[in-house]
């Protein structure tokens, strides 16, 4: 008969001790722990004054209360010490440890020894002070204050001529024809003809009876005709219809839907970026359909289904782009006259006619070619190429993802030169065997396990190189057994020469990489303000976020480069590279080390555990070695910096957009044994487990399998250990080396604990993948964030101006062109598995209202 005695106050109190009492349990429990791993005291302290002050809770005694207020005070002293007022920062600090003493304080009318004062003011005030000091703590960090890059030591260009102002500012194909098709496609906008290399063995005969053969140097204008707009892949446009002060118009003008979406759970990410060509625009699907549509209207002209099969789905089922090219001399009208180029994911290479979606029936076998022939046995999925061919002159460069991890026989990384009208084999190049004939000799293949190149390249059709960012050897953790040119050319921007294949001019940006950090932008060509003038030049950002410059003729770095000390250590310390280059005269996206204090959580607990996990792992800043005996902490991680988006540049005022990355992941390597033990094999093998991003990879002929976390997540509530941002966007004037202007990028309303979206619209800087545009009128168009919204930034300011949401994640790069005297912005919302956003088929086109375009 007690139970009838007691009210709810005291039932409350009884409660709410008792939880209290869990809690302290973990956090002296965890804090001690941390304490013996050289960690902070503080929550071993917390734990010791949240028991007691649940002990006297549960006696119903006023001085649990007392108690708790002592901890929470001595919790905001810390949290302010620790973090100052950053925002998010004091997220897990203070905002539980406020709610839990709302909720002491409702108690107290229940305790014994209370206070005389109204118990009804008393209450009113607590709520009013804990609420009111936890929300303004949590909106005075949280929005968009400008970044610091660490590691950077701005040096003007010595001894500039004139200082510039900064600026102010399978199964047979088939083809559907939905509508007649009418040839509007257009010779996309030349930026001057190029001729053909003359052949060294020809005559004055020769000569003069054949004019040299020119190639149109594509560039965007009216038209977008390349993936990074035009081939300079500055993804500039000059049109500026739309400005800074009408963009809050704009307004959807059409939308299509390509009906490739997952059927059984398989991993999609379309990263499309349109061609647009005359008055038709080209997309491809993540499943390698290619749709002609009407530029203004988006109504469908033709597709072409090469009938791809879901099982050729590699790292994820995407098509970033397509290639255009114009046939010299042809005949207006003439099948393929005109073509684009695709490469499918079960790797063929297949050559279209633009008027009609038909097969080039002069290119390949029918208009294909199959790129697996030198390949070997291969699983499907392991080589997969997602990039579009880099066409430079007359000849379409073809590379491919191979999928990470798996084993050291993987598929070649051969980067191969096809002859973009016959589909005839041109050259290959094979690192360990460069002088290989071609074709190979029968029952030969390319040397597996070779660094591929699975972004997209870039090409110069007056020098006539081809520029690919090369990635990382098939073991991306181990390279005790790489070859000499393997240790060569990893991570390394390689010139290739399209008329031999052969190498022009390498530069490597990480020396013997074992972290993952291939190189995954499209390099950007501009001229670069130097002390003797603009150099046509190349620039190459890094997932460490650094900008590496080169003369692009040469190969000469255009910026400093330091050779700095680098850890070593690790599993194979003989083999690592005792220094690393860092870029000492041009901004970066480098942070500084990360320390104990920046670990994140939705509470104190999920905090501490990452702090735990902090102290547990190897941690000697970038380039920590990867070990077996614990955890490392490799920051940034391989998704960090600058990937697939690229940087735009505002060619006008000599200014460069870039959206990045800032997140570690929290890896190991898993002894053979150990692998073998858990089943866990390479892809082709009975028993290779189904795609994922994380987990174990079998890394198989080698001594270690590899485990990682990447983004390097918190246990159960799935929220990231590192504290926000975890992405930023950032303008770097060329001319002066300075930073413009460095801001979070991405709000919290798609992003949560236990993947539940908060909905707040609040800046905290989230992962991004997909890049930007910038335009004439000072406007960045860009989607790339979680939170599922395409953005207009000003160029001048880092300022949003204009936002609308997508139905699906907006990871792939927009594009702008102009149809029908209107500005128009499209971009693929394919959504990303990876970044676990919401999965799309739409294209989705914008545009001013139709009467307000000037």
């Amino acid at each position: 008969m007690a139970s009838a005695k007691h009210g709810f106050g005291w039932w409350w109190a009884v409660v709410l001790a008792f939880v209290m009492g869990l809690a302290g349990l973990a956090l002296l429990g965890g804090g001690v722990w941390l304490i013996t791993l050289g960690g902070s005291w503080y929550y071993a302290l917390a734990g010791v004054g949240i028991l007691a002050s649940a002990f006297f809770l549960f006696r119903h005694e006023m001085l649990g209360v007392w108690i708790y207020l002592l901890t929470f005070a001595a919790t905001v002293i810390w949290a302010f010490w620790e973090v100052g007022f950053n925002g998010w920062a004091q997220v897990p600090r203070l905002v539980a440890p406020a709610v839990l003493l709302v909720l002491v304080l409702v108690t107290i009318p229940a305790l014994r020894g209370r206070f005389n004062a109204p118990r009804s003011a008393m209450l009113a005030v607590a709520l009013l002070l804990a609420g009111a000091g936890s929300a303004s703590m949590l909106l005075n960090g949280a929005h968009d204050t400008p970044l610091v890059a660490q590691e950077t030591v701005i040096v003007a260009p010595a001894d500039p001529a004139t200082p510039a102002q900064p600026a102010t500012l399978s199964e047979p194909a088939t083809t559907s024809e939905p509508a007649a098709p009418v040839d509007s496609t257009e010779p996309a906008t030349p930026e001057g003809p190029v001729s053909a290399p003359e052949d060294p063995l020809a005559t004055e005969t020769d000569v003069a009876e054949a004019p040299p053969i020119t190639y149109p140097q594509l560039a965007a204008g009216a038209d977008w005709p390349s993936y990074g707009g035009g081939m300079n892949a500055d993804r500039y446009s000059p049109l500026d219809q739309i400005t800074p002060e009408n963009v809050s118009q704009l307004e959807k003008i059409w939308e299509f839907r390509t009906g490739d979406l997952p059927e059984d759970g398989e991993a999609f990410g379309n990263q499309n970026t349109p061609l647009k060509v005359g008055e038709k625009l080209f997309v491809c699907s993540a499943l390698n359909k290619v749709t002609a549509l009407d530029a203004a209207t988006g109504t469908e002209y033709w597709t072409y289904d090469p009938k791809v099969s879901r099982d050729a789905i590699g790292y994820n089922a995407s098509c970033r782009g397509l290639a255009y090219y114009d046939t010299p001399g042809a005949t207006r009208g003439d099948l393929c006259a005109a073509r684009v180029i695709v490469q499918t994911l079960d790797a063929r290479l297949i050559a279209l006619d633009t008027a009609t979606g038909q097969l080039c029936a002069d290119f390949g076998n029918a208009g294909m070619v199959n790129l697996m022939v030198g390949m070997g046995d291969s699983a499907p999925g392991f080589y997969s190429p997602t990039s579009p061919p880099t066409i430079v002159r007359n000849i379409a460069v073809v590379s491919s993802q191979v999928k990470d991890g798996q084993t050291r026989e993987a598929p070649s990384g051969v980067i191969r030169g096809y002859n973009v009208e016959t589909g005839e084999l041109a050259w290959a190049w094979d690192m360990v065997r460069p002088d290989q004939e071609v074709p190979l000799p029968e029952g030969e293949i390319y040397t597996p396990g070779t660094p591929n190149a699975w972004t997209i390249a870039s090409g110069d059709n007056d020098l006539g190189f081809v520029y690919i960012p090369m990635g990382n050897s098939a073991v991306d953790y181990w390279g005790g057994d790489r070859r000499p040119a393997e240790n060569e050319y990893s991570t390394a921007v390689v010139a290739l020469d399209v008329t031999t294949g052969d190498v022009a001019w390498s530069y490597q940006t990480v020396h013997y990489d074992v972290w993952d950090y291939d190189l995954g932008s499209q390099g950007s060509l501009v001229d670069f303000p130097t002390a003797d003038g603009a150099v046509p030049a190349l620039i190459m950002p890094t997932k460490q976020g650094q900008f590496f410059i080169f003369d692009r003729a040469t190969g000469e770095l255009l910026v400093n480069v330091e050779e700095r000390p680098a850890p070593t250590g690790g599993v194979e310390p003989e083999n690592l590279s005792p220094t690393q280059p860092f870029v000492t005269d041009f901004p970066s996206q480098l942070k500084a080390d990360i320390e104990e204090k920046d670990m994140w959580g939705m509470t104190p607990l999920d905090q501490l555990w990452c702090r735990i996990q902090y102290q547990q792992a190897s941690y000697e800043g970038r380039y920590t070695p990867p070990t077996v005996d614990r955890p490392w902490i490799q920051y940034p991680g391989y998704n960090g910096g600058s990937d697939w988006g690229s940087v735009a540049i505002d060619t006008g005022r000599n200014i460069l957009v870039s959206n990045y990355n800032d997140t570690p992941n929290y890896n190991q390597l898993v002894p053979r044994e150990r692998v073998d033990e858990l089943g866990i094999v390479p892809i082709g093998e009975p028993g290779a487990g189904a795609n994922s991003h994380s987990g174990i990879s079998p890394q198989a002929q080698t001594p270690y399998g590899i485990s990682v976390n990447a983004g390097w997540r918190v246990p159960f509530t799935g929220l990231l250990c590192k504290q926000p941002p975890y992405g930023g966007i950032m303008a770097i004037d060329l001319d002066t080396r300075e930073v413009l202007w460095d801001r979070p990028f991405g709000t919290a309303r798609k992003n949560g604990p236990f993947g539940i979206p908060s909905m707040l619209p609040l800046v905290i800087g989230t992962p991004n993948n997909g890049g930007p545009v910038v335009t004439a009128s000072g406007l960045i168009f860009i989607g790339a964030t979680t939170d599922d919204l395409l953005k207009a930034i000003s160029l001048e300011t880092g300022e949003t101006l204009w936002q609308v949401a997508l139905p699906a994640g907006g990871q792939a790069t927009p594009m702008v062109y102009e149809s029908e005297g209107r500005q128009i912005v499209v971009i693929n919302a394919g959504g990303h598995d990876f970044m676990e956003t919401p999965i799309g088929d739409y294209f989705i086109a914008y545009a001013l209202p139709a009467n307000d375009n000037g």
